[in-house]
């Protein structure tokens, strides 16, 4: 992984943990969600129109990534907005994200043949260990975040290896991002909307800036993850990505007004040495 990848995937990192925090900050999640859904299609629609003569339409094969994305994307929206509900921001996203990337080593190894190397193994374990201890309060995992934090990240190790390999068939990183953004921007609307009407969108005028904010981090986020993936090995791409632990504590400290414990500190040390292994090139 290069240099200027791996810096790209870390700023993406900090994205992610912004627009998570904003999440979490929200008095109405799963309607904030929503909105932050209908961002992303916005967003990505003009993105389209601006570009459709630029970018390549995807082929058969990466759009049957693309459906199959959007929906274990529907059930990560609802296990992270359930993990929210019932944990802080410091313990749900590192299970989450902390969950994910020895899933996705072993998905990517399965699926997509990738081998990987010692060093960047130990790193990808590191990073994991360090996210999964910033999880814990007084030495175990908080039960009521445990089961909605863990099933999220079994649909971030899923859909990421989806993405991995439909980003790669797709030839074009910015028409799957950009397709794979409208697709899934609009179905978590609609579904809640069948749901529960049209109230299910409704949310404060406070809520909903932090969510077109959100929306708008959120495809800017994915979108360097998606082209990272097109050029580096996942596993690694997945397990720098989710170093966004880091940033999810200082900005639970910084915004939430949660702890930030020396057991915390040391954790994102192990992290931090976890993605100096991943970026180490001899």
């Amino acid at each position: 992984m290069s240099a200027t990848v791996a810096g790209l995937v870390l700023l993406a990192a900090l994205l992610h943990a912004s627009w998570n925090a904003l999440l979490r900050s929200s008095g109405q999640r799963m309607q904030a969600l929503a909105v932050m859904c209908v961002a992303d299609a916005a967003f990505a629609t003009i993105a389209l129109a601006a570009l459709w003569n630029v970018v390549t339409m995807p082929g058969r094969d990466a759009w049957l990534c693309i459906g199959a994305s959007t929906v274990i994307h529907v059930g990560y929206n609802v296990f992270l907005v359930r993990a929210y509900d019932s944990g802080q921001l410091g313990e749900a996203y590192p299970i989450a994200r902390g969950s994910s990337p020895l899933l996705v080593a072993l998905g990517a190894a399965v699926f997509a043949g990738e081998h990987l190397s010692p060093l960047t193994t130990l790193g990808i374990v590191l990073v994991s260990g360090g996210i999964m201890a910033l999880a814990l309060r007084r030495g175990r995992i908080a039960a009521a975040s445990l089961p909605a934090a863990l099933a999220t990240g079994v649909c971030i190790a899923a859909y990421t290896v989806v993405d991995g390999t439909g980003v790669r068939l797709a030839g074009d990183a910015r028409a799957y991002a950009l397709w794979f953004f409208l697709c899934e921007g609009l179905s978590m609307p609609l579904i809640l909307m069948a749901l529960g009407g049209p109230a299910a969108l409704a949310c404060s005028p406070a809520d909903a800036l932090k969510a077109v904010i959100g929306g708008a981090l959120s495809l800017l986020a994915y979108g360097v993850v998606l082209w990272a993936m097109s050029l580096a090995p996942m596993g690694p791409v997945s397990a720098l990505r989710e170093t966004s632990v880091v940033f999810a504590a200082l900005l639970g400290r910084l915004f939430l007004n949660e702890t930030l414990t020396l057991r915390r500190v040391t954790a994102c040390g192990v992290i931090a040495l976890g993605a100096a292994c991943l970026g180490y090139r001899p």
